[in-house]
């Protein structure tokens, strides 16, 4: 399949020296260790042969074995380390098992670096043109620490997942000729070109291994594959795969949005970069979850009755597909420059995740509305339950938006108790999504409704039609790109925003007020708001500050500063009882509701282990969810936004 070479300028950004680590101490090693090579932009000689063996489902061990080809000396094999899309060290190489190395029948000893745990170094002997290496992926049974990636209904093989591959080299002069065995009946979905596919034996094109870890597989028992853009320009499939041949049901209207979604699409940046386009989409409850952009294809779960639900059910699973496949332009065409590395072992940095992320939030949602994938008043909710997460949220005190690019290098996806104080992984996507309506807004009214960030959208992503390769930007590059639309201070907008920290700084909601609404609270909400808000009937976030969740009644998402926290609530604590009632989410919501216009205190009785405490709010304030409330008299920006377009 055809490559298109970087520029020179990518090329540099790309292949810039890096410094090594440095050895401390003297290692008990039987050998002395070689240095890591450092990735070049220059082919490696021959096809690595790469099979993968995905019938012991009774185990969930996947078999790899791989052909590849060497030459005497010195050989570093590396396990990927950054996995696309994760935006991390992420790559579970505590899972891979069972590695062994021959060549001629003999073996060869590998030895792990030190420093490095994802490099195993051999000492290839002279006579071996090339090496056996075979090893086991050992997927997991739940999702306790890694998701599950097999059952005995389906597999998604990540393909970055279960290979070695040679240092030195850039990714994508790396060849690999791969195949897999699946059990027998199985079907499957991949954004490659198959060149056999007998007794379940499918075998593939060689690909380089930069778009090899780009082609993720679904497969399983039940499959289904659908054209959702008949006669279009490039294929386009929804590739479905589920626990039970039932749930693989949808109806035409379902088939009719998602065609929606790529028309749409095409009218929003004029342009695909992509010779094909796969939905890999998982309907399971026994596979773990996932959202994961690839170039040409994505990797999607959902409930197992998404079809067969109904379409006014799972709001948050109909924004997914739009999500991921605006990432085909946003993040893999158009790539931050810090994040366009040269294999999968060097770090990336996430400066731009505003952009990458933040940014395709906006358009993924912008096309759920314009799709039919949600109304109007659904994309409004669900806007105003982040406007209301980002108008209360005290982390911004001491953590501008720009920091939250670095958490997932902190600590990928790491568990917090205390959301609404330490910010995160979801505040460069949703609130740089606002900061995102915040500019469109702003054009379109500086311009009369003129002009709009669809503007932006095909000026930055729509260029270079049919071109596939990834294109760099830089934050000067994205200035350069606005200014082109509506001139202004791009740059002080954008920093503003993204370095806005302290007592003063607020949240970004200047779009949703300048698009014709206002943020407002309301003690009840509509069946479509229900839909969207679908915590609801926990939800006292914005009255007593927590919330409940589970079979205990467990109090969490404590807002920092809010009255429970004041009243010295934190983790582990269970609601017991209210105002002398065995407690539930809905005896809670009538006493607070009682109190609005009562005048006795609301009384907990609250259980952690064996203590109990009981907990007084005199709060009169009676529920509070948020809804975006019409301006009269004001332009339906929001409206327009979200309405389809027709050329």
């Amino acid at each position: 399949m055809k490559r298109f070479l970087l520029s020179a300028c990518a090329a540099a950004l790309v292949f810039g020296a890096a410094p090594a680590l440095a050895q401390v101490g003297t290692p008990a090693l039987p050998r002395p260790l070689p240095a890591i090579p450092e990735p070049q932009d220059r082919a490696y000689p021959g096809t690595i042969g790469y099979h993968v063996d995905a019938t012991d489902l009774d185990h969930r061990v996947i078999r790899v074995q791989q052909t590849i080809p060497v030459t005497a000396g010195d050989l570093t094999l590396l396990y990927p380390k950054f996995i696309p899309g994760n935006h991390a060290a992420t790559g579970p190489i505590q899972l891979l098992a069972g590695l062994t190395v021959t060549a001629n029948g003999q073996r060869i000893e590998w030895l792990r670096d030190t420093l490095d745990p994802y490099a195993f170094h051999l000492a290839i002997p002279a006579g071996v043109s090339q090496i056996e290496v075979a090893f086991e992926w050992l997927t997991q049974p739940d999702n306790s620490v890694w998701r599950v990636v097999m059952t005995p209904e389906m597999v998604n093989l990540q393909w970055e997942k279960a290979l070695l591959y040679p240092a030195g080299y850039a990714h994508s002069r790396i060849t690999f000729q791969p195949s897999i065995q699946l059990p027998a009946g199985w079907q499957y979905g991949v954004a490659m070109d198959t060149v056999s596919f007998e007794n379940g034996r499918a075998t593939f094109a060689p690909i380089s291994l930069e778009m090899l870890a780009d082609s993720p597989m679904f497969a399983g028992a039940h499959y289904r594959r659908i054209d959702i853009d008949p006669g279009g320009r490039s294929p386009i499939h929804l590739n479905i795969v589920a626990d039970s041949a039932a749930n693989i049901a949808p109806t035409p209207a379902w088939i009719e949005a998602y065609g929606a979604l790529v028309d749409q699409a095409d009218r929003l940046f004029g342009a695909r970069h992509f010779d094909r386009y796969e939905f890999l989409l998982g309907l399971t409850s026994r596979m773990g979850g996932i959202g994961l952009e690839h170039h040409r294809s994505s990797e999607n779960t959902a409930p197992p009755g998404f079809f067969t639900d109904g379409i006014t059910r799972n709001f948050g699973s109909r924004t997914l597909l739009p999500h991921e496949y605006v990432h085909s332009w946003n993040g893999k065409f158009r790539r931050p420059s810090d994040q366009l590395t040269p294999n999968f072992n060097e770090p990336v940095q996430n400066t731009l995740l505003w952009v990458y992320e933040g940014q395709t939030e906006y358009w993924g949602d912008v096309l759920t509305g314009r799709s039919g994938l949600a109304t109007k008043e659904e994309m409004l909710s669900n806007l105003a339950e982040i406007a209301a997460f980002y108008d209360n949220q005290p982390g911004r005190d001491w953590r501008a938006l720009q920091d939250t690019t670095n958490h997932n290098l902190l600590g990928y996806r790491t568990s917090n108790p205390w959301p609404s104080h330490m910010r995160g992984t979801g505040d460069y996507y949703r609130e740089a999504a606002l900061i995102w309506l915040d500019a469109d807004t702003l054009i379109r009214e500086a311009t009369d409704n003129r002009k709009s960030l669809d503007d932006f959208a095909r000026a930055f992503f729509g260029v270079d039609d049919g071109v596939w390769s990834p294109k760099p930007y830089t934050f000067d590059d994205l200035v350069a790109a606005l200014n082109g639309v509506h001139p202004h201070d791009w740059a002080g907008f954008l920093r503003t925003r993204l370095d806005a920290v302290g007592p003063e700084a607020r949240a970004p909601l200047d779009g949703i007020t300048r698009g014709g609404y206002r943020l407002v609270y309301v003690d009840s909400l509509t069946a479509a708001e229900k839909q969207v808000q679908t915590g609801w009937a926990n939800d006292f976030q914005y009255s007593l500050g927590f919330s409940l969740g589970g079979p205990t009644n467990r109090i969490g998402g404590i807002v920092w500063g809010g009255l429970a926290y004041q009243a010295g609530l934190g983790a582990g604590w269970d609601l017991v009882a209210v105002n002398d009632r065995a407690a539930s989410a809905e005896v809670l919501r009538e006493a607070v509701t009682a109190a609005k216009s009562g005048t006795t205190p609301i009384t907990l009785i609250i259980r952690n282990g064996d203590r109990f405490r009981t907990v007084s709010f005199d709060y009169r304030g009676g529920l509070r969810y948020p809804r975006l409330e019409r301006i009269e008299g004001t332009p339906d920006r929001l409206g327009d936004i979200l309405t389809a377009r027709r050329r």
